[in-house]
């Protein structure tokens, strides 16, 4: 009938009553907050039910671990047919909960360590494979489609009211939390240790359901820290040609390093080689990354005036603290890390700069092999063209030039590039006529090869041999031979035309050390301002503690 606006009734605070009866079934374990851990595996049996979308924390470093272990001892006819988003499985108890039929369904970034045990377990159709996130894209999600009703986090101390302190490890806490907490779900916390008060309030006791103290401080994994001492002279000899070809060139001052001995040869020489070439206070200023102690004598030499990260580094809090003009510290004296904030400070940065596995003709890369699914991490939206980026600075400006045709509409450009040797471990060609991506993709099913940087958005390749510089290249021909042209001995390096890479030469879109004015000769140890994990300490004024396993004296 017009006019009738009548509709059926529907109750619309479903989530909100549910929410009431899981903390209604939990009071019969504690009366408040605080839960020992003997009754954390009770716990989340009472206020899990199956078919529950359940998030846990697991992220570069800092780990809900006792929680994830808990989870995986939990009885199997009480829940199943769970959905875990997780950002990060690197520890065996992320898979064990599949393996015992807790879970079924999976979205999550990357795997790591844990790739080749997923593979199998996909394969035996044990976890079905949702999609595999770039971290940002995860996090969105939370607020949209994946958004859990049940997550497990870490934080440093807690006090009675629930009031979380992350310390310097805050990383995800911030996406899991806000969209946990306010749709009505449940949200339990691990904590080091209950204290009077804690000192930041990073959550607010509010929005927490539960508080665990566990039996021992959470996992927190150091992969941000690369020993010096194994750094090779080839490595230096790129870190010569990024800063003289591509640093230098277009001025970069804000950028993220990826991790690896490839990028902390580039943070070891800026003291030395850079410093030499009159680039202080012209390059490097800024970078949104970890607190990698490579970045020490760089800081020290006052080549880098701020750094965000998306999480810390162990055996570098006392550092980071003392450098508060540097980082971000709050009142407490401690690091407030943020990894959606510092990939979103990454993505409009100048340039990203990080390593792969295999780069194909078009300048696909990809870190994903045939025996493992390991995921991207942060690295698509480190290493994406920023297309809603606005603002200009001379480096974007200087890429726009390079890469706009006449007649079209002048633009800035992101530089992203790829570091890499021509081969890999166990000599594995780097570059190759096809990747393996492809066949991930018919393996497990995927909707799309699992591409971690696309060659539309790549514009550099670094390598032993030299630079190539997409941008430049017209065609796709002039690309695939301005890639072949500094692949090296590799099968895709042989196949060169060499004429085309000669007249590729002739207009920089392949440049050689030559070519930069680099000395390979000088591409020795020498130019490292630290060459052991020791260097560093001094550096630090002895304020860096590396962890046991990177001491040797």
């Amino acid at each position: 009938m017009d006019g009738d606006f009548t509709t059926a009734r529907r109750a619309w605070n479903t989530l909100e009553t549910n929410h009431r009866e899981r903390l209604e079934r939990a009071a019969a374990i504690t009366p408040g907050k605080v839960v020992s851990a003997a009754d954390a595996v009770a716990l989340l049996e009472a206020v899990i039910e199956p078919g529950d979308r359940v998030c846990i924390e697991g992220n570069n470093q800092k780990h809900a671990d006792f929680l994830a272990k808990c989870l995986a001892q939990a009885s199997p006819e009480r829940l199943h047919g769970l959905h875990i988003v997780q950002s990060n499985l690197a520890l065996p108890a992320h898979l064990d909960v599949f393996e015992r039929g807790i879970a079924d369904r999976l979205d999550f970034c990357y795997s790591g360590p844990q790739g080749l045990r997923m593979a199998r377990l996909v394969d035996e159709g044990k976890i079905k494979l949702g999609a595999i996130h770039t971290y940002l894209e995860l996090y969105s999600r939370y607020f949209c489609d994946l958004t859990p009703r049940v997550s497990f986090i870490a934080a440093e101390a807690a006090d009675a009211d629930g009031n979380l302190y992350t310390g310097a490890n805050t990383e995800d806490t911030p996406a899991i939390v806000e969209a946990t907490a306010f749709k009505s779900g449940i949200l339990i916390a691990q904590v080091n240790r209950l204290v009077e008060r804690v000192p930041r309030v990073d959550v607010p006791g509010d929005w927490v359901s539960f508080v665990v103290p566990a039996p021992k401080p959470h996992y927190i994994e150091p992969i941000f820290t690369r020993d010096p001492a194994v750094i090779s002279e080839v490595q230096i000899l790129m870190a010569m040609m990024v800063i003289r070809g591509i640093y230098e060139e277009y001025g970069i001052t804000r950028l993220n390093h990826g991790i690896g001995f490839d990028t902390a040869a580039i943070e070891l020489i800026l003291p030395t080689y850079a410093a030499d070439l009159g680039l202080k206070g012209k390059i490097c200023q800024y970078l949104s990354v970890n607190p990698c102690p490579t970045l020490i004598p760089a800081i020290e030499s006052g080549f880098i005036e701020g750094i965000h990260c998306a999480g810390s580094e162990l055996g570098m809090e006392a550092y980071v603290s003392a450098r508060s003009d540097v980082f971000f510290i709050g009142r407490d004296g401690t690091m407030r890390s943020n990894r959606i904030f510092c990939q979103l400070a990454g993505h409009y940065a100048d340039l990203f700069i990080g390593s792969t596995l295999q780069i194909d003709l078009e300048g696909n890369s990809s870190t994903a092999t045939l025996s493992r699914i390991t995921g991207f991490g942060g690295a698509p939206n480190f290493g994406c063209e920023s297309r809603g980026r606005r603002h200009a600075s001379p480096g974007w400006l200087k890429a726009g030039r390079e890469q706009t045709r006449p007649g079209t509409m002048p633009r800035g450009r992101k530089l992203v590039v790829q570091i890499v040797e021509s081969f890999g471990d166990g000599m594995a060609p780097t570059f190759v006529e096809r990747l393996d991506a492809w066949t991930l993709q018919d393996r497990f099913g995927l909707p799309l090869p699992p591409v971690m940087v696309y060659g539309e958005d790549l514009t550099h390749i670094v390598t032993e041999e030299g630079i190539a510089n997409l941008l430049l290249c017209e065609t796709m021909e002039e690309r695939e031979q301005a890639i072949r042209g500094v692949a090296g001995y590799t099968p895709v390096g042989l196949a060169r035309d060499r004429a085309m890479v000669e007249r590729l030469r002739g207009k920089g879109a392949v440049r050689y050390p030559e070519d930069m004015g680099v000395d390979p000769r000088l591409a020795t140890r020498d130019l490292l301002a630290a060459r052991s994990i020791r260097d560093l300490v001094r550096w630090s004024g002895g304020l860096y503690d590396p962890p046991a396993r990177f001491r040797n004296w």
